[in-house]
C-alpha cells in the first residue's frame, strides 16, 4: 500500500515537471529565436550550424534546470498552501465519521494560504457543531423516552402480577385492571405524541390552509372539557371577540388549544378559574389561556417548551412533557408566536399570536 502511494507521488511529481518543461521550453525557445534573429539582422552576423547546435544544447540545459527549479518551488508551495490544509480537513472529517463531533479546525494563516480554505474550515466547524448538537439531542431523546416508558411498564407489570392472585377480590381486580389500562393508555399517548412531533419536526406534515372562525374553534375545543371543569369545580371565563377569521390549518391549531386547555385544567385546583380570551388586531389573532393554578418559576418557564420537560414533578404522572413541545412546533409552522407569563402560586397565562391573513 505504501509503495503504491509512493509510486503515485513520483508519477504526480514527474507529471508536474513535464508540464513545466513544456511551458518553459516553449517560452524560452520563442524568446531566444526572436532575440537571435533580431540580433543577427542588426549586426549582420551569419549563424552557422555549429553555433546553432551549441546554443540549442545550452538552451535545453537551461530549460531542464529552470523546469526543475519551478517544479520544486511549486511542490513546496502546494505542500504548504494546499496539501497541509487539505490533510487537516481530511483528518478532522475522518474523526467526524468515527463519531467524534468535538473536533474543530483552527483557521489557517492568511499568509501563504488560500482564503478559500478558511471559508471551508468555518463551514466545517459549524457543521461539526450542529452534528454534535443533533447527537446530544438524539441521546437525550432516547434516554427520556426510555425513562418515560419505564414507569408505566413497571406499574403495569406490578398490577399484572397482583391480578394473578386467585384470591383477589372483584374490587381489587377492577382497580388493578384500571391501573394497567391507564398505564397502557399513557404509553399509547406518548407514542402518538412522539410520532406527531417527529413528523412536525421533519416537515412531513404540511399545513392545509383554510379560512375559519377562530372563536368557534376555541369554543368547540373548550366544550370538550366540560366534564373536566364541572368535576373539578373550576370556573370558566371567556372573552372571545366575534367573527375573528384566520387562514391557517384547522386541525393543527386544534392540537394547540387542546394542549393548552388540558394543562390549564390539570394544574388548576378545585374552585380555581380558567380564562380564555381572543382579541383581534389588524394583522393577528391573539389567544390567551390563563389559569389560577400552581404557576411556575422563571427557571421552569425558560424550558417549558422543551421535549419531555416537566416542571412540576408531582404532576408528572399525568403527562409526558411532549404537549407543549407540540404546541411550540405547530405555532412555529403557522409562523406565529407563543409566550408564557407565570407566577408561582398564582397561575400561568399562555399567549398565542396567529397571523390572520
Amino acid at each position: 500500500m505504501k509503495s503504491h502511494i509512493y509510486i503515485k507521488s513520483i508519477l504526480k511529481w514527474l507529471n508536474h515537471y513535464f508540464i513545466f518543461f513544456l511551458l518553459v521550453a516553449f517560452v524560452i525557445t520563442c524568446c531566444t529565436a526572436l532575440f537571435v534573429s533580431m540580433l543577427a539582422d542588426s549586426l549582420g552576423v551569419i549563424l552557422t550550424e555549429e553555433n546553432i547546435e551549441a546554443a540549442a544544447k545550452i538552451t535545453f540545459l537551461n530549460v531542464a534546470l529552470l523546469s526543475l527549479i519551478f517544479t520544486i518551488v511549486d511542490s513546496i508551495r502546494r505542500k504548504i498552501t494546499v496539501e497541509r490544509p487539505v490533510k487537516t480537513i481530511t483528518e478532522a472529517a475522518e474523526r467526524i465519521i468515527q463519531g467524534d463531533f468535538s473536533v474543530r479546525i483552527k483557521p489557517q494563516s492568511k499568509f501563504g494560504t488560500d482564503e478559500t480554505f478558511n471559508r471551508i474550515i468555518d463551514c466545517f466547524n459549524k457543521m461539526a457543531e450542529e452534528l454534535g448538537g443533533v447527537e446530544t439531542l438524539r441521546t437525550d431523546f432516547i434516554a427520556n423516552v426510555s425513562h418515560e416508558m419505564k414507569t408505566p411498564l413497571a406499574v403495569m407489570q406490578n398490577y399484572g402480577t397482583l391480578i394473578q392472585d386467585p384470591k383477589l377480590s372483584h374490587d381489587k381486580l377492577m382497580e388493578y385492571a384500571k391501573g394497567i389500562t391507564d398505564g397502557s393508555r399513557r404509553m399509547a399517548d406518548m407514542m402518538t405524541n412522539i410520532l406527531k412531533l417527529n413528523r412536525l419536526e421533519n416537515q412531513q406534515i404540511f399545513p392545509k390552509i383554510t379560512e375559519f372562525d377562530l372563536g368557534e374553534q376555541l369554543c368547540e375545543c373548550l366544550l370538550a372539557y366540560e366534564n373536566v371543569w364541572e368535576q373539578g369545580d373550576i370556573e370558566i371565563i371567556t372573552d372571545i371577540d366575534d367573527n375573528v377569521r384566520i387562514k391557517a390549518d384547522n386541525e393543527l391549531l386544534s392540537h394547540v388549544w387542546n394542549n393548552l386547555f388540558s394543562n390549564a385544567f390539570k394544574f388548576t385546583p378545585s374552585g380555581g378559574t380558567v380564562t380564555v380570551s381572543l382579541k383581534a388586531t389588524e394583522h393577528h389573532a391573539v389567544v390567551t389561556v390563563s389559569d389560577t393554578g400552581c404557576g411556575m418559576s422563571p427557571e421552569v418557564g425558560a424550558h417549558i417548551f422543551e421535549k419531555f420537560y416537566q416542571g412540576d414533578t408531582s404532576r408528572s404522572v399525568q403527562g409526558n412533557g411532549l404537549g407543549l413541545a407540540l404546541v411550540k412546533r405547530v405555532v412555529d409552522i403557522m409562523q406565529g408566536e407563543i409566550s408564557v407569563e407565570s407566577t408561582v402560586g398564582r397561575g400561568s397565562a399562555f399567549t398565542v399570536k396567529i397571523r390572520r391573513g
